[in-house]
């Protein structure tokens, strides 16, 4: 059995003063820049090198699924890379790579650059995504873990917000490759500094690695087990589809918009999209902990399904910006749900490596998203069957969602 109590230093996690909300702070940097480049972005690599290069949309989007599928196999052990080597070289390393890939994506002149980009993109994704900020701001949080996150992952939306119209705009001045080796260069410059000055150890890093190694488990072990577990399973199945839909979606989005609406308006719809991520994600932080949240998990995948089916219909101009709002109201929340429902149904001495496994596992499926919606628009002419299959997915997963094992399960 795995019932050994999280040991902690008695800290006040609710004061303004207590050093974990500049780790939130650093992280919220980290989400920006990390999700802009590495998230929101894809859509507009995706039109950028279709305009450029005049290459399919199956091929560059191929090349987003290989980016998914080598960064899920790296996010397995994310958590044993913080634990090794501590917060802070972690995340500097995260964002040396992820600089890297904005430099070697800006190169891409040929199909087989793109792969080798996507390739340092995937090490950059890791070290600046989900599992490496849930992995972090855990080693300074417990009580607050679940309000931390939420805030952190604000920047996630904020790069969206920033990063897809700034993105487009530089690209109007200075050429694609001068606006990514700018972005890889303000990364740098903003997010080293900050990181060697705030991030230090956490109050219970001993308390914490003695916890790790006691456990009669190994991070092996726990996996096995999860692997196994009805609960894991479908609070992991159902994001994974749903993750598989709404990254299809958003990938090709410029896409979808720009002959629909135009180039600029479908910018603004992403920044839309992405600022009620943000609005969505703040007022769930508010009510977290009085919500069931497998059932708001359900309502959030059926209103995503309700906003596709609008895009899909309805081409005014307003309608389908009110629809990618509906939409990205509960994108934020999607990112922070698995996190809150793995801390609340599961052991909290497993909390790294189960966040590690559910992340890589919903990356290795959504990683197919952006291909297969490629590929199914190619094939059939349009975005309108691609985007039924992502409706149908998403009310699977909203019946799957709220299948639930054992109350606050246990390893063993």
């Amino acid at each position: 059995m795995l019932d050994n109590p999280r040991h902690t230093v008695p800290v006040d996690e609710s004061s303004l003063r207590y050093e974990g909300w500049r780790i939130v702070a650093v992280c919220f940097l980290l989400a920006t820049f990390g999700w802009g480049l590495g998230f929101y972005g894809q859509s507009v690599y995706v039109a950028e090198l279709q305009r450029a290069r005049g290459w399919p949309a199956s091929l560059i989007s191929s090349g987003t699924t290989f980016f998914y599928l080598f960064g899920a196999l790296l996010v397995v052990f994310v958590g044993e890379a913080v634990r090794k080597y501590g917060p802070r070289l972690s995340l500097i390393a995260g964002t040396l790579a992820m600089a890297a890939a904005a430099v070697a994506i800006g190169a891409v002149r040929e199909p087989w650059q793109l792969y080798l980009a996507d390739a340092v993109l995937a090490f950059g994704w890791a070290g600046t995504s989900l599992a490496m900020i849930t992995n972090t701001i855990s080693l300074w949080f417990d009580q607050k873990r679940g309000m931390a996150i939420s805030l952190a992952l604000n920047g996630a939306s904020f790069g969206g917000i920033v990063g897809v119209p700034l993105l487009v705009t530089l690209i109007g001045h200075v050429g694609f490759a001068g606006a990514m080796y700018a972005a890889a260069g303000a990364m740098l410059v903003l997010l080293v500094p900050v990181i060697l000055l705030l991030v230090g150890r956490p109050p219970d890093l001993h308390a914490w690695q003695a916890a790790a190694e006691a456990k009669p488990q190994s991070s092996t072990q726990i996996r096995a087990w999860a692997l196994r577990d009805v609960g894991f399973l479908t609070v992991t199945i159902a994001f994974a589809l749903v993750l598989f839909s709404q990254v299809g979606f958003i990938v090709h989005l410029i896409s979808f918009l720009d002959p629909v609406i135009g180039r600029e308006r479908a910018a603004v719809a992403v920044a839309v999209l992405t600022a009620m991520a943000v609005v969505g994600r703040v007022l769930f932080s508010l009510v977290i902990d009085r919500l069931n949240q497998r059932l708001a998990s359900a309502l959030s995948f059926l209103s995503q399904a309700a906003a596709l089916l609008v895009v899909i219909n309805l081409h005014n101009d307003y309608v389908l910006i009110a629809a990618c709002a509906v939409f990205g109201f509960s994108v934020g929340n999607l990112i922070t749900l698995p996190s809150l429902i793995v801390q609340q149904e599961f052991d909290s001495a497993a909390f790294g490596v189960l966040i590690s496994l559910n992340t890589a596992i919903n990356q290795v499926t959504y990683a197919f998203g952006p291909g297969i919606v490629g590929a199914l628009r190619d094939w059939s002419g349009s975005y309108v069957l691609p985007f039924y299959l992502c409706i149908a997915l998403e009310v699977i997963a909203a019946a799957l969602i709220m299948v639930r094992g054992k109350p606050k399960a246990k390893l063993s």
